[in-house]
């Protein structure tokens, strides 16, 4: 079968909600959307007045059973997309975009796991939708998710992770720069010894999904491939810091 020609096509943005001080989600109505897999991302493009175009990528945080699509986006102060995403633009609003994209970086309920989910900042996006078809679907499938954040008020989806921790996900904090007064989870970067004390076993053969900043990535790629996990297993995506 011939591979699906991806077009261009405008998606209405019905709300916009903040997050954290620096990430925005866009809700979005998109016409003849054909659904997506979890972890995929759709392109954006803007087109300035004088022609110009810019184009970035954005995971897709919606449930596939969502009839919304969801996007996060984190605000670069020299990005050229972001600024306009989360500063100027209003419900009513068209956004031109091309997806959904991707088909290795995804996951679906009838692929068991168990699920371990490793994000840095807005590396979440595609995980919580992940986390959110695993909850729709009703998997028995064992989750754990190890977030990284920059303090405990850049914790992207807070408040919905606290509610899904109360059900159905296992879910450890670690703060990098700075932490709240009785803070008892992790305050450093994501490193090997954390990994043995929070992720599955290799011995459970877990299926895992690593999503943040290149050097977080790598690091727990790696610690996780020498902790004895299956390299085929461990499945990562990660952005730079330019861009925006």
């Amino acid at each position: 079968m011939a591979p699906r020609r991806l077009t261009w096509r405008v998606g209405e943005v019905v709300e916009t909600r903040p997050d954290t001080p620096r990430t925005k989600s866009l809700f979005l109505e998109v016409p003849d959307w054909e659904g997506h897999r979890a972890g995929q991302h759709v392109d954006v493009r803007l087109t300035a007045e004088d022609g110009y175009q810019a184009q970035r990528s954005y995971s897709i945080a919606s449930a596939p059973e969502s009839s919304r699509v969801e996007l996060l986006v984190e605000r670069l102060e020299d990005g050229e997309v972001s600024p306009y995403l989360t500063d100027e633009i209003r419900p009513g609003d068209g956004l031109e975009l091309r997806g959904p994209v991707g088909g290795w970086f995804a996951w679906e309920a009838s692929e068991g796991g168990p699920l371990l989910l490793v994000a840095g900042g807005s590396g979440i996006a595609p995980l919580m939708a992940m986390i959110r078809h695993h909850r729709a679907a009703e998997s028995p499938t064992p989750v754990r998710l190890l977030l990284s954040s920059r303090s405990y008020e850049e914790i992207i989806f807070r408040e919905e992770l606290e509610d899904l921790a109360a059900e159905t996900l296992q879910i450890t904090h670690t703060l990098t720069r700075s932490t709240p007064p009785g803070w008892k989870g992790y305050d450093r970067r994501i490193d090997e010894q954390m990994l043995t004390e929070f992720a599955f076993s290799p011995e459970e053969h877990p299926l895992a999904f690593v999503c943040g900043p290149t050097p977080l990535v790598e690091t727990v790629g790696t610690a996780l491939v020498e902790l004895g996990h299956d390299p085929t297993r461990v499945k990562t995506e990660r952005f730079g810091p330019t861009g925006g």
